[in-house]
């Protein structure tokens, strides 16, 4: 077992007084009084068994104790306050992101170079999860979220809402003719069939779908997987055209319907609402509401 510590306030009136030699300059460094230095000056030798300072009538000189242990003192306290001011920069600087898979994968990754463009003296760590964030256990600054936007003791800000569309690859939208209707694309095979989007969308659209669940073909369970198979011609997928929009662009991906089906839920950006909302966190947060307008036309 190592052995114990003196109270780090007596040792770092002790580093102060060792540097002034004088017990006035000490105290108004620490913001305290001549006595109050001297007090805990005495709490220390008494701790230590034996003098730190010899008293004089001018000031305080280091006896030799002292002397040996003020050079320790100093080196000690120099190693904690870098320690601190590393971990303080590394707060400062490195910003942690815990998002949802899809959120992350469609469409935060591919346009994260641009924030760091913009931002270089931020780096980004991202956690891709499904899992809440305790941010009272976790070292995550933010996390983006689906949901209503009620998470207690958290401030949540509305970045993005939910509407889906179904999308195809241009072999396939070929085969729809040039005036398709939504029924049409029940003669295509369906990526992820079970998606209850499915339903909502073709409710929407005001077409019988049938029992889609029942029906054969890819389950992928990820947009980011559904747009690839969608773009191979694999299939239709219902998707959110606003993680696609440079797949739609191109043309690699296909939107036949403006119709959207949409959703109470919305995706947010959530931090704890009891922190001072860190510089980096803000910076992220007005880049992504800003980026997600300008894509949406806005």
């Amino acid at each position: 077992m190592a052995p114990p510590l003196p109270p780090l306030s007596t040792i770092r009136v002790f580093d102060a007084a060792a540097r002034h030699l004088n017990f006035t300059a000490a105290g108004e460094e620490l913001a305290m009084t001549q006595a109050a230095v001297s007090y805990q000056i005495r709490l220390l030798e008494e701790w230590a068994g034996t003098r730190l300072f010899v008293r004089q009538a001018r000031g305080v000189e280091l006896s030799e104790a002292g002397a040996r242990l003020a050079p320790v003192v100093d080196r000690a306290l120099a190693e904690l306050r870098e320690g601190f001011s590393s971990l303080k920069q590394n707060q400062d600087e490195v910003l942690s992101i815990s998002a949802v898979a899809t959120f992350s994968t469609t469409w935060l990754v591919p346009r994260l170079g641009f924030f760091q463009l913009a931002h270089p003296e931020i780096a980004v760590r991202l956690d891709t999860s499904h899992h809440l964030t305790d941010f009272a256990r976790e070292e995550i600054d933010l996390g983006i979220r689906v949901g209503a936007g009620k998470w207690p003791g958290l401030a949540a800000h509305w970045v993005l809402p939910i509407r889906f569309s179904p999308m195809l690859g241009p072999g396939l939208a070929a085969r729809l003719g040039p005036a398709p209707k939504p029924a049409d694309l029940l003669t295509l095979p369906i990526i992820d069939p079970p998606d209850p989007w499915w339903v909502e969308w073709f409710a929407a659209a005001g077409a019988e779908a049938g029992d889609l669940a029942a029906r054969p073909g890819l389950q992928l369970l990820s947009q980011h997987l559904a747009a690839r198979a969608a773009m191979a011609d694999q299939g239709v997928a219902i998707l959110e055209p606003a993680f696609f929009q440079e797949e739609l662009a191109t043309g690699r991906l296909v939107q036949p319907f403006p119709a959207l089906a949409t959703s109470d839920w919305s995706y947010y950006v959530v931090f704890p609402e009891a922190r001072r909302v860190p510089r980096k966190v803000q910076v992220f947060l007005d880049w992504l509401k800003a980026r997600l307008a300008e894509e949406a036309g806005g």
